[in-house]
């Protein structure tokens, strides 16, 4: 019997997006998998869209909400303590999959015994089409963690029992916009792995300039986790200078910054 696979969304004013990324979902070609959806406060319609799919498939689809608006951290964590499957896989509400994504992941963890991420490269796309994509490792080492999170987030299927094991996401302030970042880090020094599937299986949607108005706070939050990452996993101090990458972007002008971006491919 193959193994089931959790999807844990927290979800946030996708009212718009939300049934097209749930339609991914239904249509993948591996089908032993739950959703566990958590409403992170919504000021629009999002919360009846997701419980149209939890009426129409009530043994797919579980709703959950949040009382107060938590971040993705705390919305995450709660979605992890109603998962039952094996494997806990990502989904945001407003992104698209390939029909093939559930089962190429779970190729990769069940054929590598020492493999318990795995991820896959994304494009971004826009109202405009598709603007850019991921280049990720294929084989993410600890000095990989310097330059930037190894792992497209949205896109991941992880081993249960890493996320346990590490007791999911940290909740903190100071962890926003890098929770997977520092989750990652906490399994790698627990001694797990992870791969890249080094194919676009994952569609963001995303705003092509948003990495420009990145608010400095989360510039900030990106230079802990990397100081975290030297500090856990034992790198050299030479590399506390990693640290000082996003803050001197974020106080980039907005237009060097852009010309900065282009020159790169997108990250997770």
């Amino acid at each position: 019997m193959s193994k089931k696979i959790s999807v844990i969304m927290g979800i946030y004013n996708c009212a718009e997006t939300l049934q097209e990324a749930l339609d991914c979902i239904l249509n993948q070609s591996y089908t032993n998998w739950e959703v566990i959806m958590c409403d992170d406060c919504s000021a629009d319609n999002t919360v009846d869209v997701a419980e149209k799919y939890v009426i129409k498939y009530p043994y797919r689809f579980v709703l959950l909400k949040n009382r107060e608006n938590r971040g993705l951290n705390y919305t995450l964590n709660k979605c992890l303590k109603y998962a039952t499957g094996n494997y806990i896989a990502r989904m945001d509400g407003d992104d698209l999959c390939d029909k093939d994504r559930f089962m190429k992941e779970v190729e990769v963890l069940e054929n590598n015994s020492d493999i318990a991420i795995v991820s896959t490269d994304m494009e971004f796309f826009d109202e405009n089409g598709i603007w850019g994509r991921t280049h990720t490792e294929k084989l993410p080492l600890k000095a990989d963690f310097l330059r930037a999170t190894p792992f497209c987030h949205a896109a991941c299927m992880v081993h249960r029992s890493a996320y346990m094991d590490v007791k999911g996401y940290s909740v903190s302030n100071r962890l926003l916009r890098v929770e997977d970042y520092h989750l990652w880090i906490k399994m790698y020094e627990k001694g797990y792995k992870g791969m890249n599937i080094q194919e676009c299986l994952y569609s963001m949607r995303d705003d092509r300039n948003a990495q420009g108005r990145r608010k400095f706070k989360y510039r900030l939050n990106e230079a802990y986790v990397k100081g975290y990452a030297i500090k856990k996993l034992g790198l050299k101090k030479i590399n506390y200078v990693y640290c000082l990458i996003p803050v001197i972007k974020g106080l980039l002008p907005s237009c060097a910054y852009r010309i900065l971006h282009r020159t790169k491919s997108g990250k997770c």
